[in-house]
This record gives structure tokens, sequence and C-alpha cells, in this order.
């Protein structure tokens, strides 16, 4: 990816508006500067409307002074509005003797993302192939299929962060994805299906993941719904199965496991870094240095490098994600998860991507332990309260297990639990461990950014299941 921040924003500029940002006093001061080009090509109804392509510029000034911080932003990078911003920043966040920041120095960002066929040497007839291959194979799956959806999204983002303690780092941030919705239909009966990929990767993607495929799984998804039993509602065993599976993870304990919530007390697991907070089996870990994936980072958005940081081990709470000023404010270490959506935004400590580590178990052994019981395969949204651990969460597919096998499909299932709780309850994990395809975001304080989510298929040995009938 070729270089696409000018040139003038260069290690004189830098250290001339982080002077100004803490002419007025504070401990910390930095620059956040990006230029992202977004290409989308949707297609709907058999036709593509039209193509985008989105352009944005900026940067941020950010000033620190114990918990308060200054934030002013521009979309102008010209070194005078940089200062107007420095001057507001300072305003804001303004106390405490004014400290000299240290010149800045050029450093070079690790690489967990390389790309071998950017997006941009393709010539764009053979993305709308793509697009329009993937679109046919969803019409032929099944003469139910009714309406499709398909986009082609690519992304290149570059960034730049500089700051007081003498930071200069620059980093490529490639996105690709691809995803499919399908509606199908049988008589009054129409059920959706999604499904999708990518990452921070290149156009090679498409070499173990062709749009047909993807096509299909996402009309299989729609299809199997229909005519589909209503779930049985009551307290049973639950499996929940890999990957996308490992959203229930990602929100139902990884949001509480972030330091903003924990530095101000509001989470569950506030105060019990080294007590048992999950069975023996639960490993859990946020890692940043998946080669390609959709949540890694190469240095996150305050210019720290990308970790693999475990937040969990054999059942008890090691630490939490922590971004820097949150990680000040505790004295605790920084963990690469300061994240923003973009350089109008502060940032704040997220996941990126996030796992439940393998376990000893074959999945057929772990289906063949359930009389009866529950299998989750794949969610929508859910909603968590982070204060006390307790969550809902939607099946999109989901079915009975009855004497030690998967059964029937069930339609209108949720799951209800607890987070910390159900935790505990993990009776089995097997050795399945795998990542999402690459679709998935995350949404916290107004602000969205792309993650990683994933675990081996788990047994909860009890968990409520939400459903209308009684089973």
């Amino acid at each position: 990816m070729t270089n696409l921040l000018p040139q003038w924003i260069d290690e004189s500029i830098a250290n001339h508006v982080l002077a100004e940002a803490l002419s007025r006093g504070g401990d910390f001061a930095e620059i956040y500067a990006e230029r992202v080009e977004s290409v989308r090509i949707p297609m709907e109804e058999n036709k593509i409307q039209s193509a985008e392509i989105r352009q944005s510029l900026g940067a941020g000034i950010r000033v620190i002074h114990g918990e308060k911080q200054g934030y002013a932003y521009t979309d102008d990078l010209s070194a005078e509005k940089l200062l107007e911003a420095a001057r507001v920043s300072a305003y804001i966040a303004q106390g405490g003797q004014s400290v000299a920041p240290i010149a800045v120095t050029r450093q070079e960002a690790p690489d967990f993302y390389p790309v071998r066929v950017p997006p941009t040497d393709v010539n764009v007839r053979d993305k709308v192939a793509l697009v329009q291959r993937a679109n046919q194979s969803a019409y032929e799956y099944d003469d139910r299929v009714r309406q499709v959806s398909t986009n082609l999204i690519h992304t290149e983002k570059e960034v730049l962060i500089a700051n007081s303690e003498g930071v200069y780092v620059r980093d490529s941030q490639p996105m690709l994805r691809f995803q499919v919705s399908v509606l199908a239909a049988e008589g009054s009966d129409a059920q959706m299906g999604y499904y999708g990929g990518g990452g921070r990767i290149g156009m090679e993607w498409f070499e173990a993941n062709s749009p047909e495929c993807i096509a299909c799984e996402s009309a299989r998804q729609a299809l199997v719904q229909i005519g589909a039993d209503e779930a049985p509602a009551g307290t049973m065993p639950v499996i929940i199965d890999n990957a996308w599976g490992g959203v229930w993870l990602h929100e139902a304990v990884g949001h509480g496991l972030e330091g903003d919530f924990n530095r101000k007390k509001t989470s569950i697991y506030t105060d019990r870094v080294g007590e048992k907070v999950a069975s023996d089996l639960c490993t859990v870990v946020d890692d940043a240095t998946v080669p390609n994936g959709r949540g890694s980072l190469n240095i996150d958005d305050e210019g720290t490098p990308g970790q693999s940081k475990t937040l969990i081990e054999n059942g008890r709470l090691t630490g939490y994600m922590q971004d820097r000023l949150n990680a000040q404010l505790m004295k605790a270490a920084r963990t690469g998860s300061g994240r923003r959506q973009s350089y109008q935004h502060i940032p704040i400590p997220r996941m990126t991507n996030t796992f439940l580590t393998n376990g000893n178990h074959h999945p057929d052994e772990i289906v063949s332990s359930v009389s009866r019981g529950f299998y989750a395969k794949y969610f929508s949204g859910g909603q968590v309260d982070i204060s006390n651990g307790n969550y809902v969460f939607n099946v999109t597919e989901g079915y009975l297990i009855e004497n030690g096998k998967i059964t029937r499909p069930v339609k209108g299932a949720t799951l209800i639990g607890n987070g910390p709780n159900d935790l505990t309850k993990v009776s089995m994990i097997g050795n399945n461990l795998k990542l999402d395809p690459g679709i998935g975001n995350c949404g916290k304080d107004g602000q969205s950014i792309p993650v990683g989510v994933g675990m081996p298929m788990i047994l909860i040995s009890e968990m409520t299941v939400g459903g209308t009938s009684l089973g």
C-alpha cells in the first residue's frame, strides 16, 4: 500500500504541534492523523446500481492531565489548523506545569497483516464479477430464495501517531469484507441468512473463500429456518459452536475485562485479578497479532505495538485490556488496546481478536455427552449489562440435542445468562478452535470498530434457553 498521508506532517511539524499542545500544562500530548479510502461494490435485485468511493482525512490532538482529557480535531492537516486544534486541546486539559515534549523519532511498526494482492491492483470488472458470481449462486441454491444482497468492500487506511514521549510511527491498515445476505420464503414463512468474511488482507482471500461458497452458506442459513419448530424454553445444557460462537464470549465476558469499566468500578470483574472467575478449563486471550485478522493491529491507535495478552488463565483472572489513560491511572501496563473509530474520537480500551483457547475434547464427544439440550450455531445481536454480567443473546441458527445427537432445527431462541456464572459452568471444551471468518464489528460509547472473535465448541452444563415452546 502506498503512503497516503501528506509527507509534510513531518517530525518538525509534529514537534511544534506537541509543544503547543502542552503549552498550558498537561502530562501528555498526542497527534493522531489518518486518511481513509473505502470502495464499496453492492449488488441488489440483480443489479449493481452504483459503486461508492469514500475518502476522509483528518487529525485529532489530545492532551491528558490526570483524568482530564482535552481533544480537538480538524479535517485540514495544514500546520495552521493543527496548531489551532492543539491550542483548543491545551485549553480544555490545562493544568500542572508546562512540560517540554521529547523530540519525536521515527519508529517502525511490526507487520501482522501483509497483503499479497492489493485490491487497488485488481481491475474493477474483476471485482464486479465476484459480486455477480455470489448473487447467481445464491439464487441457484434453491427456488425459495427471493432476495439477495451482496457487498464487496475494501478499505485502505494509513495512520500517523506522534506523541510527547518521542513516538512517531505510521501504519498502513488494509481491510477487506465480502458479505451476502439472503431472504428465503415458503408461503408466509420468510427467513434471513447472512454470511461473509475477510480481514486485514488483500484479494488473495478469495483463493480460499469462493463467492459461491459464501453465497451458498448464506442461503443455507435462511432455508434451514423455514419450517423450523419453535425453540423450547427452560434450563438445559447448551452447546455453543466454534468460530462465530465466540461472539458470546466477546459480549458476555470480554467487555467486562476492558480497563475503563474496571477503573470506574462498574464491571463485575473489578478488583478481581488473581481470583477464580471461570472453570479451570477456560483460558481467554485477546490477540492483536493474529496474521491478517480483522481485529489485528500492528500498533493501536495510541502507537503502542499490538500484543497478545492472556486475560483469564485456567479460570483465574490475570488482567485487563488497557489503553494509555486507564493504565496510567490504574498503575498497570498498557496492552495495546487503545482504539478509536476515527480521528474524530478519543481512544478507549477495546478488544482486538478475542477467543477461548483449545480444549481436549472432540466435538462429537461433546455432542454425544448431552441427552437433551440445545445447540447454538449462529448468533445475531445481544444485550449485556457490564455491571452484573447478565446478558440475552438472539440465536439465528439453533437445534435440539436429543439422545446425544443434533436433531431438529428450531427458531426464535434466546440464550439468557450471566457471563461470570456461565464461565464457571463450562464443562467441556473442544479441540477445534477457530476464529470467525472476519465480519465482526463492535460498538462501545458510540464508536464502532472491526474485531475478531472465536473459540472452540463448548458445553455449558446449565443455561436458560428462552423460547415459545415448553419442549
